[in-house]
């Protein structure tokens, strides 16, 4: 892809093509990836980053603290736990 990443587009009422994703978080992860090809990212406790997906997620949270037009993160809702009759 000659260096270009993909963003994804959210189409919004009338038609209008919107990027999810800004430009600083494209540069943002691509650097992010190169990093873990290259075997020099490293998670936050350290450790060497082998997954793509890991990759990606420390380059999109690089841009938001850049201030790049990244989507909120999807908070995990913690599941109710049911006590079990008998």
């Amino acid at each position: 892809m000659n260096g270009l990443v993909r963003m994804r587009t959210v189409v919004v009422k009338g038609g209008l093509i919107m990027a999810k994703y800004g430009k600083k978080a494209s540069k943002k992860v691509e650097k992010a990836m190169h990093e873990r090809k290259k075997g020099t990212l490293k998670s936050g406790s350290g450790k060497k980053v082998t997954s793509k997906k890991q990759a990606i997620a420390i380059g999109l949270s690089e841009a938001r603290k850049a201030g790049g037009k990244v989507p909120k993160k999807k908070s995990s809702s913690k599941k109710k736990s049911s006590s079990k009759k008998k």
